[in-house]
C-alpha cells in the first residue's frame, strides 16, 4: 500500500479515500491497543468509510476531539508560524519568537522556514474548505455521542490537559 501511495504522490495526484482507508486497514491489522487519527476523517464520506472499516475489523471509535478555535486568532497564529529547518521545532512571532541569536533552542540550527501557504489569503481559502467539507463532522459525531470539545487556543499544557480529561471521560 505504501508503494501505491508513493506512486500516486510522485505523479502529483491526490491520494484517494480508498487508499487512505486501505492504509488504515493495514495499520489496524498490525494490532495494538489504541490509536489517534489526526486530521482524518475530513469529510462525511470518509467518516462513513472509517465507520464501516472499524465495524469490519471489530474496533470502535471511543472519542472524537474537536479543537475549538476562533478564526481570526487561528489566522494570526498560522501567519506568525516558523519552523527550524533542521529539527522542525516550531516558533511563533508572538508566542515563541525565534531566539535573538538566530539559533534554534532545540538543535542550534540557524535556518528557519515558513510555509508558502501560511499567509492570510491562503489560510482563509483553507478555512472555507474546512467549513464546507469538515465542519459537518461536528454534528455527525455529536449525534453518535462521540464528540468532545476542547479550547484549542489555550496554552499547550492546558490544551493537553483538556484533551486528556476528554479521553478519560
Amino acid at each position: 500500500m505504501g508503494n501505491l501511495v508513493a506512486s500516486v504522490m510522485a505523479r502529483g495526484d491526490l491520494v484517494t479515500d480508498e487508499i487512505v482507508i486501505g492504509l488504515i486497514r493495514e495499520k489496524l491489522a498490525e494490532g495494538g491497543t489504541g490509536f489517534i487519527f489526526d486530521g482524518f476523517p475530513r469529510t462525511l464520506p470518509q467518516a462513513d468509510a472509517l465507520g464501516a472499516l472499524m465495524e469490519e475489523v471489530g474496533q470502535t471509535l471511543d472519542h472524537v476531539i474537536e479543537m475549538q478555535v476562533d478564526d481570526e486568532a487561528l489566522v494570526a497564529r498560522i501567519t506568525a508560524r516558523a519552523t527550524c529547518g533542521s529539527c522542525g521545532e516550531v516558533y511563533n512571532d508572538e508566542t515563541k519568537p525565534i531566539p535573538a541569536d538566530g539559533k534554534c533552542t532545540s538543535c542550534g540550527g540557524t535556518e528557519f522556514k515558513r510555509r508558502a501557504d501560511d499567509n492570510a489569503e491562503s489560510f482563509k481559502t483553507r478555512l472555507l474548505a474546512y467549513y464546507k467539507q469538515t465542519s459537518p463532522l461536528i454534528g455527525y459525531y455529536y449525534a453518535k455521542g462521540l464528540l468532545k470539545s476542547v479550547d484549542g487556543l489555550g496554552e499547550i499544557d492546558a490544551v493537553a490537559s483538556e484533551i486528556s480529561a476528554a479521553l478519560q471521560g
